[in-house]
């Protein structure tokens, strides 16, 4: 029987936009900030936005720099991001009755 407590659902991660981000994430190494708003096909603004909150809770880190004279921001998932990415999915699965 699946387990369906809605409760154990990571808040930050279930967001639309912050889920597509760290999905995105969880297969690459690090992803530039447009990468990421090219996949997410969201605005920089809102990005910018889901970007702070999964850094607030240290899901993921974001390193500036600029190549010549233009910024570049490169986003990473951390160790914390991508286990709490992995329970989530698992917690999905459980609740869907595909758990091993």
């Amino acid at each position: 029987m699946a387990e369906f407590d809605h409760n154990q659902i990571d808040d930050l991660i279930h967001s639309r936009i912050r889920l597509a981000v760290v999905a995105v994430l969880a297969g690459v190494e690090m992803a530039e900030f447009t990468f990421i708003r090219d996949q997410v096909k969201t605005t920089d603004g809102n990005l910018s936005t889901h970007l702070r909150k999964l850094e607030s809770k240290q899901y993921i880190t974001m390193e500036k720099r600029f190549v010549g004279r233009k910024p570049v921001t490169e986003v990473s998932l951390t160790v914390l991001g991508r286990e709490a990415f992995e329970r989530y999915l698992e917690h999905l699965e459980s609740m869907l009755g595909l758990s091993k």
